[in-house]
């Protein structure tokens, strides 16, 4: 279900707790919220429909990737930039990784790990960022 976009600050700055199976509709919603958002938006945390969960969906080249309990293990290049939010109304500065290896599970809880680098590596760290209750 394409849910609206919570713009509330206070319920923002939670940090998420981890994602179980239980939490299967929250993927689902995310996929749809991201698929209604796809002119203005390339990725959405969790909590940005309302659910505090360790949950992520971005756009890539190869189409949206599902990220559940998220974490970098690894990162290099250090960057300065300027990024906009659905959540948020003006665009904010962040420091980014170009470059990140992140592990992860997917919507049936199989595990990855991959690198990623440039925008969509920037796109994960702000979704991560989300997921601690850190606003960009």
């Amino acid at each position: 279900m394409n849910k609206p976009i919570v713009t509330d600050t206070e319920f923002l700055s939670k940090p998420s707790r981890e994602a179980t199976k239980d939490d299967a509709q929250v993927i689902a919603d995310l996929r749809d919220t991201l698929a209604a958002h796809h002119d203005d938006c390339v990725g959405l945390a969790a909590n940005m429909i309302g659910s505090s969960v360790r949950i992520i969906i971005v756009s890539t080249e190869k189409g949206p990737v599902v990220m559940v309990n998220p974490k970098i293990t690894k990162h290099t290049g250090v960057y300065l930039t300027r990024e906009g939010c659905l959540s948020l109304a003006e665009p904010h500065r962040a420091t980014r990784f170009e470059n990140i290896t992140v592990t992860w599970q997917d919507a049936d809880f199989k595990r990855h790990m991959r690198g990623f680098s440039g925008y969509t590596a920037e796109i994960i760290q702000h979704e991560m960022d989300h997921l601690e209750g850190i606003l960009v």
